[in-house]
C-alpha cells in the first residue's frame, strides 16, 4: 500500500473511533417547587437531579451548587440517591421571587488522563408567597 493510502485510511481509522466515543451531556432536572409560603428562618429549600449516560463520567467528583446573581451556595449529595443534590439559599424578607441556577462541575475519564466539565441548567424561578 502506498504511504499516502495508509495515513489516509489510519486518519479515517482514528476520527471514526473518535466520533464513536462522543461524551453525552449530562441533563438536570430541577425538583424544586416553583413557589413555597415564607418562612421565618428565610433558607428555602433546592434540590436538583442530574442524570448522564457518559459512562466515562466520575460520578464521585460531582460537585453540585446553587448560582444566584454572582453568589454560588455548595449543594449537598442527598441520602439514598446518587444522582441529586439539595441545599437552602437565603431569601431576603421583602423579596419575593429569586432566580437561581444549578451548576454542576465533574471530572470524566478522557484519552490519557482524567478531564472536567460542567452543565449549566437554565434559569429557574422560586416564588415565594405569604399566605
Amino acid at each position: 500500500m502506498m504511504p499516502n493510502v495508509k495515513t489516509f485510511l489510519l486518519s479515517l481509522l482514528a476520527v471514526s473511533l473518535l466520533a464513536g466515543c462522543e461524551t453525552t451531556p449530562a441533563h438536570i432536572t430541577n425538583l424544586t417547587p416553583q413557589q413555597v409560603m415564607r418562612n421565618a428562618s428565610g433558607l428555602y429549600p433546592v434540590e436538583a437531579a442530574m442524570d448522564s449516560s457518559q459512562q466515562s463520567l466520575q460520578w464521585d467528583t460531582i460537585r453540585a451548587s446553587v448560582v444566584i446573581d454572582k453568589d454560588t451556595y455548595p449543594m449537598r449529595p442527598t441520602k439514598l440517591m446518587k444522582n441529586r443534590w439539595e441545599t437552602l439559599i437565603p431569601v431576603a424578607a421583602g423579596n419575593n421571587t429569586v432566580f437561581y441556577r444549578f451548576r454542576f462541575d465533574y471530572n470524566y475519564t478522557g484519552f490519557g488522563a482524567n478531564k472536567g466539565d460542567s452543565k449549566l441548567s437554565p434559569v429557574y424561578r422560586l416564588v415565594i408567597t405569604d399566605h
